[in-house]
């Protein structure tokens, strides 16, 4: 999560830098992510013709090759850029109620919407909205709103990932979204 750091008149921001060296953007939960779930089944189901070491052989190289594409989808999200862009925005979107924050009830879901495009690289919005909508009681953290009001912000950031990697903005700023 990206948070402002300030000493004297100075503004920070937290760049999410990698532990080892430090460069700006270090996504390692959607590796991980990445790695573990969508990698591992698929080659385990792979190596399954082969028998148990077959299952096995195929879990690890599919771990590998899931890791390399969780790691490639989530270095393409920036949540700095990310939560800059909705806090600028959200007050503009058809779903905005202005008796609820960015910052204690939208943010959360906004950062559940792109964390999940990262976790569930491999499938589409309507594959994943159970499992993201399990998710949402533990994201929500403090957020006072409820499944059913945070979903629009959720598919909305969703979506504008989405867009993003895909090099397309056709969703989230120039349809569904916006007021």
């Amino acid at each position: 999560m990206a948070r402002e750091m300030t000493t004297d008149t100075t503004i920070h921001r937290d760049t999410n830098p990698d532990p080892i060296t430090g460069a700006p953007g270090a996504h390692p939960v959607g590796v991980g992510v990445g790695t573990a779930v969508g990698g591992a089944a698929a080659g385990a189901a792979a190596g399954a013709a082969a028998g148990p070491v077959g299952t096995v052989a195929g879990a690890v190289l599919g771990g590998i090759a899931g890791g390399l594409a969780g790691k490639g989808v989530a270095e393409s999200i920036d949540p700095t850029n990310e939560d800059t862009y909705w806090r600028e925005n959200y007050a503009n979107r058809s779903y905005f109620d202005q008796s609820y924050s960015y910052e204690g009830d939208y943010a959360p879901a906004y950062r559940h919407g792109w964390e999940a495009r990262s976790r569930y690289h491999d499938r589409t919005w309507d594959q994943a909205e159970a499992d993201i909508q399990k998710g949402w009681e533990s994201a929500k953290a403090n957020s006072r709103l409820t499944w059913e009001k945070a979903k629009h912000a959720t598919r909305d950031a969703w979506d504008r990932v989405t867009d993003s990697i895909s090099g397309s903005r056709s969703t989230s700023d120039a349809g569904r979204g916006a007021r």
